[in-house]
């Protein structure tokens, strides 16, 4: 059964440089996650410099930008696997967009769903540690469109549910890592009436 961390933060904080170096710590096959869709030169650039830098690192690299369950299926084994999932803040874009092709509209208990659906897949077959990356958008301006904004409450919610079941959970500042979870401190997440911790 796998093991799930969840590595969140800001653009350039360092996440994804912390999830591969975690990831090398740990025993096991290396397998890379890549839901980027290949969208535009600028993007083709980004994955390839991606690759570059795990090149000589025994990674398998799968891009797969939706179906996260058929990846932790198709690679279910006794073998055990390390995968980094870079990132959840494209996975929930992509689902969106597809949904968006469909003429439909990704509701709140959709994307729980999917997550949770998700996370099962991972949990149930995929042998080792799964590290999932995902941006935190939450913590700026209300987006000025509606599609921006459900955008940002349906990653906020993937988030959340993916950090509900996790083992281990952390958040990236100008690339320090702060731990969430577990917390060594007996009073996690407790406060008193006049707002300390």
């Amino acid at each position: 059964m796998a093991g799930i961390i969840l590595v969140t933060g800001g653009n350039r904080s360092g996440k994804s440089g912390f999830a591969l170096d975690t990831a090398l710590s740990l025993p096991g096959r290396r397998i890379f996650i890549a839901t980027c869709p290949k969208i535009d030169e600028e993007m083709d650039r980004r994955i390839l410099k991606h690759k570059e830098e795990r090149k000589g690192q025994g990674w398998d690299t799968v891009e797969e930008p939706s179906d996260l369950n058929g990846v932790f299926q198709k690679f279910s084994s006794q073998e055990e696997t390390v995968a980094i999932v870079d990132c959840l803040s494209l996975w929930i874009n992509n689902l969106m967009y597809e949904a968006q092709q469909k003429g439909q509209t990704l509701e709140e208990n959709a994307i729980v769903s999917a997550t949770s659906d998700m996370l099962r897949s991972a949990r149930s077959g995929f042998p080792g540690k799964v590290i999932f990356v995902s941006g935190e958008v939450g913590l700026g301006l209300v987006p000025d469109s509606a599609l921006s904004r459900s955008y940002r409450d349906l990653l906020g919610i993937c988030n959340r549910t993916v950090a509900s079941e996790s083992d281990e959970a952390f958040f990236l500042v100008s690339g320090i890592p702060l731990r969430l979870k577990p917390n060594s401190g007996s009073h996690q997440g407790e406060y008193d009436s006049s707002g300390n911790f």
